[in-house]
């Protein structure tokens, strides 16, 4: 995977503003995928970030680019841990419910609509989209069920990061030089 890939779709998490962020990317095999994970772990890992493949299908790579620090306090939500629970998550073992995940990822031809949680969407929006997908109040980053003008400050918030950080990047500032240290 691209390092430009990686700033253009993770930058509110390498700025520690977001819990995790997920894209897809082009891989020959799943081997070229994990190899390229494992070479973004060693070179994040001491920011506090983790790199995982989630799922990899006919030459496509889903990975997520994580805190999980801040994964741990999000699913320690009680909002997040009831909607995680009725799923069949392990509340109160981030690592376990990002195994789950993964699970859900590989039998489901669709993405679990519960993923927001792991991504740091406010658990009222995630309930929300599972519950009542025809009622949301604005559509961004997410669909906000919720608070509107604070999911509108973070939509800026993130779009303002992107923008810096792929500015910042193209101008030749290092990936690690960018993801702020937690």
């Amino acid at each position: 995977m691209s390092e430009e890939l990686l700033v253009r779709h993770c930058a509110p998490t390498l700025a520690s503003l977001k819990t995790g962020n997920m894209f897809t990317c082009r891989f020959s095999s799943a081997e070229e995928l994990r190899e390229s994970v494992r070479s973004m772990n060693r070179r994040l890992a001491g920011k506090g970030l983790r790199v995982l493949p989630l799922r990899y299908r006919e030459g496509i790579g889903l990975v997520y680019v994580y805190r999980p620090g801040r994964l741990d306090a999000d699913l320690a939500d009680a909002a997040a841990c009831q909607l995680l629970a009725e799923r069949g998550y392990p509340c109160g073992n981030a690592n376990l419910c990002v195994k789950r995940l993964c699970c859900r990822l590989a039998q489901d031809a669709d993405f679990p609509h519960e993923i927001g949680l792991f991504l740091g969407y406010p658990p009222q929006d995630v309930a929300g989209f599972i519950h009542r997908k025809a009622e949301a109040k604005l559509s961004g980053c997410w669909k906000v069920y919720g608070d509107v003008e604070a999911a509108r400050r973070t939509f800026a918030q993130y779009k303002k990061c992107t923008d810096i950080y792929v500015r910042q990047h193209a101008g030749g500032r290092a990936l690690e030089r960018l993801a702020v240290p937690m």
